[in-house]
């Protein structure tokens, strides 16, 4: 895999580095402390095409690749991993609305998701049904021309804010060829919204309950349309697959950004009448780290050229990227919290806060034991057929 970005990926890249360092970075601590949803902001990042990155350009979407994705979410995290994870949400919801809608739903919502005039929210997680998608009892109740929907969702990001929720209800039996997409919108009667979460980090995107209690939408909210029934499931895993090498994107850019303040650190921190950098056993560390972000770069990479080319192994290599790059990246950023020693554990620092942000990056899209689980049915499998 050639890793040389050419002229055009350059442009991508330094786009989207130049907005977080100026848009992101100098704010997140701020955002952080006071719990602050920086939709504004994020708009300007829509402007510079971020909000539907791999939508098609005829509703208004970028078209870019996977690949440009995940190297936009490593900049962009690692300014701000928070805002960072929203906007892959958001681009998510943008694509599946693309991707499996009808050509009258992608008119209607794809352009205003570009734009981020509308913010959406992902809904596919319950308080009973979080890495066993299939579980899910949200139900939606044909009623005439409507569909009526009854349930919860958990850990929603956005909640409350966005305004338009890509929801995952169950239509028929208990498998998951059960299960439908709808898209329903802020506002609609019966839709209303928990106590705001008070989590460990993510600060600065709200998360909260999603209840649906007799809300009623149109057939035509359906995702797909009539024929949209019972596809839900697959959409779902598909957009797994994306939303996995994207948080781990994520990861990538807030253990590079900790990494990055611990050579700064390093080299001006005098101790025993030298800098810490010139220390033989610091500077182990340092190589471990260094291969642990190249390493997981390159697996970021192969995952989401994978994906591009709809490569047979994709599945299992968006779950190796996901399990390896989350949990690599969050011990680079706990190892440079220690590097730091009592200042990594002061706020105006910023390393406790990637620590605090990148740690629930390995529970969120399937959790990595479950991703162990995924690589390890497919190796399996390929053993069992002789490749």
């Amino acid at each position: 895999m050639d890793t040389t970005l050419n002229d055009e990926e350059r442009v991508i890249v330094d786009t989207a580095a130049a907005f977080a360092g100026k848009r992101l970075a100098p704010y997140a601590l701020e955002w952080d402390a006071t719990h602050h949803f920086p939709v504004d902001v994020m708009k300007e990042a829509a402007e510079l095409g971020m909000a539907a990155i791999y939508c098609r350009e005829d509703a208004g979407g970028s078209g870019l690749r996977r690949l440009d994705g995940v190297r936009i979410f490593e900049q962009l995290a690692i300014a701000d991993p928070v805002i960072a994870a929203y906007l892959s949400i958001h681009n998510m919801c943008a694509w599946m609305i693309d991707s499996y809608g009808t050509e009258d739903q992608r008119k209607s919502w794809v352009p205003a998701l570009a734009s981020m005039d509308a913010v959406a929210s992902y809904c596919l997680t319950e308080p009973g049904a979080g890495s066993d998608a299939s579980a899910l009892s949200t139900r939606a109740v044909r009623q005439g021309g409507d569909y009526v929907l009854d349930g919860v969702k958990q850990f929603i990001s956005g909640a409350g804010v966005s305004d338009v929720y890509v929801v995952m209800a169950r239509t028929g039996d208990d498998s998951p060829r059960g299960i439908s997409t709808f898209i329903v919108e802020k506002g609609t009667p019966g839709l209303s919204f928990g106590a705001a979460e008070q989590k460990m980090g993510w600060n600065s995107q709200p998360t909260a309950q999603v209840v649906f209690d007799g809300v009623r939408v149109p057939a035509e909210a359906m995702l797909g349309g009539p024929g949209g029934e019972g596809t839900g499931f697959s959409i779902a895993m598909n957009g797994l697959n994306g939303g996995r090498i994207n948080i781990a994107a994520c990861s990538m850019g807030g253990g590079q950004a900790a990494f990055d303040k611990t050579g700064s650190y390093l080299a001006d921190r005098q101790a025993f009448g030298k800098a810490l950098l010139d220390e033989p056993t610091i500077r182990f560390t340092l190589a471990d780290m260094a291969t642990a972000l190249e390493t997981s770069r390159l697996l970021l990479w192969r995952a989401a050229t994978a994906l591009d080319t709809d490569a047979a192994d994709k599945v299992e290599l968006c779950a190796m990227a996901k399990r390896y790059v989350t949990d690599a990246c969050f011990e680079v950023a706990d190892q440079a919290l220690q590097l730091h020693g009592g200042y990594g554990y002061l706020r105006e620092y910023g390393l406790e806060k990637i620590v605090r942000d990148l740690r629930v990056h390995r529970i969120l899209e399937g959790t990595n034991e479950i991703m162990r689980l995924v690589i390890g049915r497919a190796e399996a499998a390929r053993v069992r057929s002789g490749q």
